[in-house]
C-alpha cells in the first residue's frame, strides 16, 4: 500500500495532505471537498492534479489548510497533490507540468513601505 505526505503552498496558504490508496475521497480539514469548497470552479481546481495525471478515483487524500482565501487554498491543495502523486509515479510529471500543475505559483503581496500609503502608492505632493 502507498502511502504520501507533502505539502503545497500558494501565497498565505499551506496545504499539508496525505495521500493513500483508496476510491478518490477528498477530505480537507474534516469536511468533504464539495462542502468545504462550495463553487464548482474551486471543486476542479482541487480535482485537477489527479484527472491530469490519470489517477481520478485511486487514492484517498485528507488535507489540512490554512491561511489565505478559498481560491489560494484550492490552489495549495492542487499543487500538493500533484506533488504527492509525482512522488508515487514519476511519470505523470510531464502531463502535470505541460498544464502548469507542478509548478508553485509564487506571487504574494507586495509590502508595505514606509512614507508610502501602501506598497507603491504615495502620499499627494504638494509643490507649496
Amino acid at each position: 500500500m502507498s502511502t504520501t505526505n507533502t505539502s503545497g503552498r500558494r501565497k498565505t496558504a499551506v496545504a499539508r495532505i496525505y495521500l493513500k490508496e483508496g476510491n478518490g475521497n477528498i477530505t480537507v480539514n474534516g469536511k468533504d471537498y464539495k462542502e468545504y469548497f462550495p463553487t464548482l470552479p474551486l471543486q476542479y481546481i482541487v480535482t485537477q492534479s489527479t484527472e491530469v495525471s490519470g489517477s481520478a478515483g485511486k487514492f484517498d487524500v485528507t488535507v489540512n489548510v490554512a491561511g489565505g482565501g478559498v481560491k489560494g487554498q484550492a490552489e495549495a491543495v492542487r499543487l500538493a497533490i500533484a506533488k504527492a502523486i509525482v512522488e508515487l509515479d514519476p511519470e505523470t510529471k510531464s502531463a502535470l507540468r505541460s498544464k502548469g500543475i507542478i509548478t508553485r505559483d509564487d506571487r504574494m503581496v507586495e509590502r508595505k513601505k514606509p512614507g508610502r500609503k501602501k506598497a507603491r502608492k504615495r502620499f499627494q505632493f504638494s509643490k507649496r
